[in-house]
């Protein structure tokens, strides 16, 4: 674990330099291939040890959670850091039934109860004037920026509800993206957070100097979404050679129908890729996952990805 926490630390610093916009960890229970249970407190040790680069939860699962003390948390989080802090929000509890039931305790229905909650944050983190009689210190005046973590028609529908910015996982999720943001976007009502629809979309990216090496090292990856789907989840593998040959027809089928949009290639392909993903779906800020075993080859991913993006502007 302490392994993986330094190397996050690593790619922080790393892709701070580099000049990315932002970085967010996610909430995962009970799995040791996780190290995020404590969010919050993986992103406040990557604050520490980073100089510009927005840090957030990617995200913060809510039904896990008190508003009052998640907003308290990154309440605490702003007043450090100010003007680097993000804190999106999900519906789902970032583990199984079991470990749920054992997080939530008595509130088995705290997924209902999600916009209302996201409310109680914006309220608990907004200015004096909206204030009740329970309050958030810190968090008053902090105006923390949230965002909408989702997958389905139900999270775009709340985050056009809420004129907030919404993240789609189309690292796990590709099928449901189109009618989500037209969803998203012809819903979307104006509010103090946001005028117009803000979209981004979370994919699978995998660069390297050629194309062998990316197919070479995009085997961890590719293993992750095995793993996922024969409930067999495992901490991230070394990759091996000739990896699509040794899998089974059964796992080829996964990958084939459950693959996250996955884009993997050396600089020319991930450039035309990237462009036609967004000739699609348009989307405002792309955020890109890279399950690469090698913390070099990760970091190595990300310069591509850097370069490439920069031969748009």
């Amino acid at each position: 674990m302490k392994q993986g926490i330094d190397s996050a630390v690593s790619l922080g610093k790393a892709v701070d330099k580099m000049g990315y916009k932002r970085i967010w960890f996610t909430e995962h229970h009970n799995h040791d291939a996780y190290a995020s249970s404590a969010t919050v407190s993986i992103v406040q040790h990557i604050l520490a040890n980073t100089e510009d680069i927005r840090v957030g939860s990617g995200g913060i699962m809510l039904p896990n959670h008190s508003p009052l003390v998640v907003a308290e948390q990154f309440g605490t989080l702003e007043t450090l850091y100010p003007n680097r802090v993000d804190l999106a929000l999900g519906r789902a509890p970032g583990t199984d039934q079991k470990t749920a039931d054992v997080i939530r305790r008595s509130n088995h229905n705290g997924v209902f109860f999600f916009e209302r909650e996201v409310r109680d944050i914006l309220r608990f983190v907004g200015d004096e004037s909206v204030q009740g009689e329970v309050r958030a210190y810190p968090g008053i005046g902090t105006n923390v920026p949230a965002f909408i973590l989702g997958s389905s028609m139900g999270s775009a529908r709340i985050a056009a509800n809420l004129g907030l910015p919404y993240a789609f996982g189309a690292q796990f999720s590709p099928h449901a993206m189109e009618e989500a943001l037209a969803i998203y976007r012809e819903n979307f009502q104006p509010s103090a957070y946001l005028q117009e629809p803000y979209v981004m979309a979370c994919i699978n990216v995998i660069a390297a100097d050629s194309m062998e090496e990316a197919s070479l090292i995009s085997a961890s990856h590719l293993q992750v979404y095995i793993d996922i789907y024969t409930n067999n989840l495992s901490q991230l593998i070394p990759p091996t050679k000739n990896f699509l040959e040794s899998l089974s027809q059964v796992e080829l089928e996964i990958l084939h129908h459950r693959l996250g949009y996955t884009i993997m290639g050396d600089a020319e392909t991930i450039r035309r890729d990237l462009m036609e993903f967004q000739q699609t779906y348009q989307v405002d800020e792309i955020i890109v996952i890279s399950n690469i075993y090698e913390l070099s080859k990760e970091i190595h991913s990300y310069e591509i990805l850097k370069h490439v993006d920069e031969s748009f502007e």
